[in-house]
């Protein structure tokens, strides 16, 4: 979903949000220095497969995903890293590595992490390594419908 897709989306769900324009950055931790967003605050959506599915992860730029803990919690069998060529079709417009964690829109389940949830605010790529999106974090829960896990470790 391009950036334009996305906005037109919150723009329909009446969200009150910030797209914040920065110089190209790839990792999460990279961009929150470059927009100057708190790294607590700016999510990574992490392409993951639980039992062979696809979902997304989202959790704080500083952050890493237990990949033990989440299997432990969700009470899967298997929970592992999806390679890029397995999910790069999955996301149409946006470039590898920045798409939002707004997997309902793509048919896939959210899982975020339970410290970024304590945020007033979440941030989050919008589709490109140059732009990204602030907004509430209650209005990302009422739009995505997360399950809201303790799964990742700094």
């Amino acid at each position: 979903m391009p950036v334009k897709k996305l906005k037109e989306f919150l723009d329909e769900q009446k969200v009150k949000y910030v797209v914040v324009r920065h110089s190209p950055a790839y990792t999460a931790q990279e961009i929150a220095a470059s927009a100057h967003i708190p790294g607590r605050e700016m999510a990574k959506s992490v392409v993951i497969k639980i039992d062979g599915r696809m979902a997304l992860a989202a959790l704080p730029a500083s952050s890493q995903i237990d990949f033990a803990l989440l299997q432990d919690i969700t009470g899967a069998e298997k929970v592992e890293l999806a390679s890029e060529r397995e999910f790069r079709d999955k996301f149409p417009g946006c470039e590898v590595g920045a798409m939002p964690p707004f997997g309902n829109l793509y048919d896939m389940d959210v899982y975020v992490s339970a410290s970024l949830a304590d945020d007033e605010h979440i941030a989050f790529n919008a589709g490109t390594h140059q732009e990204l999106i602030r907004l509430a974090y209650r209005d990302f829960e009422r739009l995505v419908k997360p399950k809201v896990l303790a799964f990742s470790a700094y």
